[in-house]
């Protein structure tokens, strides 16, 4: 297949909006001091790809992906869903889309420890209201995917970091979400375990079609990016799409 028709045969796809963010201002009020996270952030993203959201210490990088996750709201502007406007729903609907919709992933894991691997795959399935034979099996299948399936019934603490990231990976998947949010998914990892994990959601991406929208700071997101958005002092610097990453990741292998 050539490079144009493999383009053309995504770009139906691609060109779907699933999160647009219509000038988004976030402003935390500190005392008498005023901090101006994001200041007027307009981004259309599309259904299928990877893109990852870089920016140093304190851009509004987490801030923009808090918005985008329905886990705070702007002060200004908007930021819809599949064109709902989140800041719009209610406690019930607000929860009925990150159950169904999105699937998350953090820095620490967010493990529950006392539960096995499989229990917390399992977890938001019976919140979506899935039966208990239903999630078992639905469960044991996504662990099998993320390769954790022989240790379904080991908990937390009985698995390393990239094991436990690995299960935290299948518990996002676990109610089929449109959008995958990772934050720092590889930020308390090795390096090989990282690149591990990066691979995976890669893979994940690939073979389900999940939108995966990653806060990172490790550059290895640079190579199986779809597109970058660089975020400085809360507005976007600038974005950059696959064909450009792979110059600038040979230009940074080559220092």
């Amino acid at each position: 297949m050539t490079e144009e028709t493999e383009v053309a045969k995504k770009a139906p796809e691609e060109n779907r909006t699933v999160v647009r963010t219509q000038e988004v201002k976030k402003t935390f009020v500190m005392g008498e001091l005023e901090v101006h996270a994001l200041r007027g952030v307009d981004l259309e993203i599309y259904t299928g790809e990877y893109l990852s959201i870089m920016g140093p210490s304190g851009s509004g990088k987490s801030t923009l992906f808090n918005m985008i996750g329905g886990l705070d709201k702007p002060s200004h502007g908007k930021v819809y869903i599949d064109e709902v406007d989140v800041a719009q729903l209610d406690a019930y609907e607000l929860a009925w889309l990150r159950c169904r919709k999105i699937g998350y992933i953090f820095q620490s894991f967010n493990l529950i420890p006392v539960m096995t691997a499989l229990e917390n795959v399992t977890l938001p399935m019976v919140f979506a209201g899935l039966t208990s034979d239903e999630s078992r099996d639905k469960g044991l299948d996504l662990l099998k995917k993320v390769g954790l399936g022989e240790r379904h019934s080991h908990k937390p603490p009985e698995l390393s970091g990239g094991q436990q990231q690995r299960v935290a990976v299948a518990r996002a998947l676990a109610n089929d979400p449109a959008i995958v949010l990772a934050d720092e998914p590889t930020g308390n990892l090795d390096l090989t375990t990282g690149t591990e994990i990066i691979e995976l959601l890669r893979e994940m991406n690939e073979k389900s079609g999940v939108t995966i929208i990653s806060a990172t700071h490790d550059h290895k997101m640079l190579s199986v990016s779809d597109r970058v958005v660089w975020i400085r002092d809360g507005q976007i610097e600038r974005i950059a799409d696959r064909a450009d990453l792979d110059i600038e990741v040979t230009k940074v292998a080559g220092e």
